[in-house]
């Protein structure tokens, strides 16, 4: 089992892993620790993460980033139009009322949801995670902002199951980064809770929680946010500032300009983080739009003015954590989030709470690690400490019943705002047992998006039409802070008889209604049409449990109708994601051929000026040379886009025009070896000949000497084609064998008597008696 922790953010992207008893930050292919949440569409390929953002200014309006932003969404949803306006793709409403992004990829317009551009970024950092790993990745436990509301949790769910991803549960940013700062913490309070205060300001929102520790223990207390201001906001002050003086200086609007704008928001980024180490700060884009420089400078103090309001905010959202849960004491203040370096917030943080916040986490990781550390919680393969968890919904839970004839009923709230979960309610009421069920979030002002959660429909075949009944519905806040109905069941209500006819007539609607329900007619005369219908399950009703009051009977329950994808359309959007993942596996392919080939062009050029100059012919070298210069002006021209198959046999036709003075670039390598393995073998030979056998071993080695006399001349005065090296070698065995029958000479043949003899002189006494 995986045990793995993804941070999705607005702009980067964070892995982190429990292993070897420590939870670690993956390295992307490029050895960062950040990956950037972008995806991109070339013209035959999707380049993700940082080959992504690279290409973000080529295709500007093919490159999808801040997909957080837009997930979960509704077109017209409060935001999201102003959100649209900042990014530089086409967008449209979709066909239940959701985003569509609109782009060209491979010659053709297409469409994508949200959840399919954020399956496509979950299934690159799994291919990420699995490299590093060396092993499948299916288990997770994901980071989502705590202001995410049921659709966009559920939109989480779709895209990482697109990606086949199995999030064993979505954990508030906040809480993960809670986790990990108070689990191996030892220094708290001795008596009662330390409540620490978690403000973390990332790209675009801003999250504030409160959360009481205790050794072996962590209870979140308190939840608030500002879902639309973050470091970008800040971004856009400066440049909006810039435009402006853009704009007054050449007479040019800089929003008109997509690639113009890219770049100018990049800039003003770098700058804001270059005023947050230094007083002032100078910024200078040349060519911004139609050759036309941008040069200006701006001081921090400036900066400072200019987003007075955002600071503003900043705070608003700490005092309403405070205000809105009734907490009195702050023991401990962290920052985390990539856009709580601005001195500024610090400055404003400090002075509301009458102390200096601390930056005791990482604030780029710190939820991915927490995220690592509760899936390994919920990992039954590695052994964690014991530590209770105990988080809260941030939103209050309204639910209301329409019956079937548009009555509707008295609005209940089963969740409060501030309620732990996963939690269980059961909510009933007396009316018809086909009813509507709607569920909303009822703290509007919070919400920065659609207040609706769901719809539900309820239902019985068997009860249809009853309206002296009560029904009861099972609600359930789950592990994800998704909101569903598990259960449904009517109480349907007798009524004591009257008077004798009525106590009749009762009975028989009962057996009427038996006798429907196992397939029984009036012809029949109430009895099975077939004697297996009586015993047959599928005829079977329903169990009832009879209480003082009525009979219970389970009712149907549909699935949310308020959705945004649909698992017809999360089956597609798999099959497209595979898809998409084989043509990118074959265009890598592709280019790494072509690349191949292009390198082969090149080395072969300087291997036939420099090493195998002596090894070729000259018109060898001609009819190579002008192959090369066909091949290269084609690779440039018409081959430029070829397929993979196409390059492969261009690269086996100079292959084959280059085996030859392969083969004797590597023959004149090895010669050298095998003439000293033939040196060495006759000087061991004289060496070791005694005097009588010298003259013969001289002989042998002269002749041999000779030999290699001759084959030690350059190899440019001899045959081209012969491959001096295994003569050599031939002759080097040939001499070893002939000194080894000089040195050594076989023995002489025994004679037959020889045995007889040496026998007979060791026994004298049997010589004797074959003399008698």
């Amino acid at each position: 089992m995986s045990v793995i922790g993804f941070d999705i953010g607005n702009e980067n992207c964070a892995i982190a892993v429990a292993k070897s008893g420590a939870i670690e930050v993956l390295l992307n292919n490029e050895s960062n620790r950040e990956t950037p949440a972008v995806v991109s569409f070339g013209e035959k390929q999707r380049f993700m993460g940082s080959a992504g953002a690279t290409f973000a200014t080529k295709f500007p309006k093919s490159t999808i980033s801040q997909i957080k932003r837009l997930i979960g969404k509704l077109y017209n949803d409060p935001g999201v139009k102003e959100d649209l306006t900042l990014l530089p793709f086409e967008t449209s409403e979709g066909q239940r009322g959701g985003v569509l992004i609109h782009l060209e990829y491979m010659n053709r317009k297409m469409t994508f949801t949200p959840v399919e551009i954020l399956g496509m970024l979950f299934s690159h950092l799994k291919q990420m995670t699995e490299k590093n790993l060396e092993s499948p990745v299916i288990d997770c436990v994901i980071g989502i902002p705590s202001y995410f509301t049921d659709l966009q949790r559920r939109e989480y769910l779709h895209a990482a199951s697109i990606a086949g991803l199995r999030p064993l549960q979505l954990v508030h940013d906040c809480t993960a980064v809670a986790l990990g700062y108070g689990m191996f913490k030892t220094d708290f309070l001795k008596k009662g809770p330390t409540i620490v205060l978690f403000l973390d300001i990332g790209q675009c929102d801003t999250q504030v929680t409160v959360a009481a520790f205790e050794k072996g223990k962590m209870e979140i207390l308190a939840h608030s946010f500002d879902p639309n201001l973050g470091g970008r906001d800040f971004d856009e002050v400066l440049f909006s500032h810039f435009a402006t003086q853009f704009k007054q200086q050449y007479g040019i609007d800089v929003y008109t300009n997509v690639r113009a704008s890219i770049r100018l928001r990049t800039a003003c980024e770098k700058l804001k983080k270059v005023l947050s180490a230094n007083a002032e700060a100078p910024i200078s884009i040349e060519c911004l739009v139609d050759d036309k420089d941008l040069v200006g400078f701006i001081t921090r103090e400036e900066f400072e003015k200019l987003s007075a309001k955002l600071l503003d905010r900043v705070t608003d959202v700490c005092h309403m954590a405070i205000k809105d849960y009734n907490l009195h004491k702050i023991h401990t203040v962290e920052l985390v989030g990539s856009g709580s370096r601005i001195p500024s917030i610090v400055s404003k943080i400090s002075f509301l709470f009458k102390r200096e916040p601390m930056r005791t986490l990482n604030g780029s990781e710190c939820v991915a690690r927490g995220c690592a550390l509760y899936c390994a919680k919920l990992s039954p393969t590695i052994n964690v400490q014991d530590y209770e968890i105990k988080d809260i919904f941030p939103y209050s839970v309204g639910l209301s019943f329409v019956d079937g004839e548009n009555r509707r009923h008295p609005e209940l709230m089963p969740f409060p705002r501030g309620s732990s979960f996963p939690m269980n309610r059961a909510v009933s009421y007396d009316g018809n047992t086909t009813v509507s069920c709607e569920l909303f979030y009822t703290n509007k002002e919070d919400s920065a998006v659609s207040t609706r959660v769901g719809r539900f429909m309820i239902s019985s075949d068997q009860i249809s039409g009853e309206k002296n009944v009560k029904v009861t519905v099972n609600v359930k806040l789950n592990v994800h802070g998704i909101v569903e109905i598990q259960s449904a069941s009517v109480l349907e209500v007798i009524q004591p008889p009257t008077d004798n006819s009525f106590q009749s007539r009762t009975k028989q609607l009962i057996i009427n209604k038996i006798g429907n329900n196992f397939g029984w007619n009036d012809d029949a005369a109430y009895k099975p049409t077939d004697s297996t219908q009586l015993f047959n399950p599928r005829h079977a009703v329903e169990p009832r449990r009879r209480s003082n009051r009525g009979i219970e009977q389970k009712l149907s329950v549909s699935e949310n109708h308020h959705v945004l994808t649909t698992k017809e359309e999360i089956d597609t959007a798999q099959q497209k994601a595979q898809m998409f993942a084989k043509q990118d596996i074959m265009v890598e392919k592709t280019k790494e051929k072509r690349n191949t080939l292009e390198s082969f062009i090149y080395d072969t050029r300087t291997k036939l000026s420099s090493s195998y100059r002596s090894m070729a012919t000259k018109s060898e070298v001609d009819i190579i040379s002008n192959h090369l210069q066909d091949t290269e002006d084609w690779l440039y021209e018409e081959g430029d886009d070829e397929s993979e198959q196409v390059y492969i046999k261009k690269l086996q036709v100079l292959t084959k025009l280059l085996v030859p003075i392969e083969a004797r670039y590597k023959d004149d390598n090895d010669r050298q070896e095998a003439i000293t393995a033939l040196q060495t073998c006759i000087r061991e030979n004289l060496q070791a000949a005694p005097s009588h056998k010298k003259q013969e071993v001289n002989y042998e080695c002269s002749i041999v000497q000779g030999l290699v006399n001759r084959l030690s001349q350059p190899q440019d005065s001899l045959t081209k084609n012969v491959y001096y090296t295994s003569i050599i070698n031939g002759i080097t065995q040939t001499l070893k064998g002939r000194c080894e029958v000089i040195l050594n000479p076989k023995p002489s043949l025994l004679n037959y008597e020889e045995p007889v003899d040496s026998y007979l002189q060791q026994n004298p006494n049997y010589q004797m008696q074959l003399d008698n």
